[in-house]
């Protein structure tokens, strides 16, 4: 997993938790007491998921020790802990099982979820969202062709393997079977950005960074993003006013015990 950058990736925050906000309103008939956030990154799912439940007791957990420093700080009251989503366990269940956009990051989806969803509590949830690189996005097409140049292609091969999204069939698969009661959805946001150079911002702070950390030399890293712009503003078209309705779709699913 790559080095993450907490500043970074909370530049575009109300962006990125809403997607949090949508999971959380689909349990709505929830009354969870332990609530555990896998992969809370620099605590902002975990500080809607305590808004919402402002009784229950919340763990935030994560393997970026920068992510756990800054989720210290933004609220001391919730407790965090450093450890791998992937592999961690509980002697005791939680009602609330929530992940927000870590899934992709971690390979054998079949035994994470399995896992995950024995960490959840009789009448609890397993929720999860992470984006919907089954449908092969063009910004993740974008950098795929530029990390194919052979200036740098042999370096670029782990980056181009990063991340793992099955389809919702695989998921159905793995959980409906063990699940009281089963739902996934996908939902594809139009983020309004600025520019390709906006666009290239959102996507250093998560999925362009495993290519980047290949890139240590600053005169190849300028070259690459420059390729990654040309490429932005190819595929994705201008408005009338100069900005992009970035589009970003996502995939959602519940599993109820």
């Amino acid at each position: 997993m790559p080095a993450w950058d907490a500043e970074l990736y909370l530049q575009f925050a109300n962006e990125r938790n809403q997607p949090s906000l949508d999971l959380i309103a689909r349990l709505a008939d929830l009354q969870p007491r332990r609530v555990v956030d896998l992969g809370c990154g620099p605590g902002n799912s975990a500080a809607l998921l305590r808004r919402r439940w402002p009784d229950a007791a919340i763990l935030g957990l994560d393997n970026s020790p920068a992510m756990i420093a800054a989720a210290r700080k933004s609220d001391p009251a919730i407790r965090w802990e450093l450890a791998d989503a992937a592999t961690w366990r509980s002697p005791e269940p939680f009602e609330l099982v929530f992940s927000n956009a870590v899934l992709h990051w971690i390979p054998r989806h079949a035994e994470v979820v399995a896992r995950w969803f024995e960490l959840v509590a009789p009448g609890g949830a397993l929720a999860i969202q992470l984006p919907a690189y089954h449908h092969g996005p063009l910004h993740q097409r974008v950098a795929l062709e530029a990390a194919d140049d052979p200036a740098w292609r042999d370096r670029m091969r782990s980056a181009t393997t990063a991340l793992t999204v099955e389809t919702p069939g695989f998921y159905y698969d793995q959980l409906a079977p063990i699940a009281a009661r089963f739902a996934i959805w996908e939902t594809e946001y139009r983020h309004v950005m600025d520019g390709p150079e906006a666009i290239l911002k959102w996507v250093s702070g998560t999925g362009l960074r495993p290519f980047l950390e290949c890139l240590p030399d600053e005169s190849e890293r300028r070259r690459f993003e420059a390729m990654l712009v040309d490429g932005y503003r190819r595929v994705f078209p201008a408005q009338t006013d100069g900005r992009i309705l970035f589009p970003f779709r996502r995939l959602f699913i519940i599993a109820r015990r």
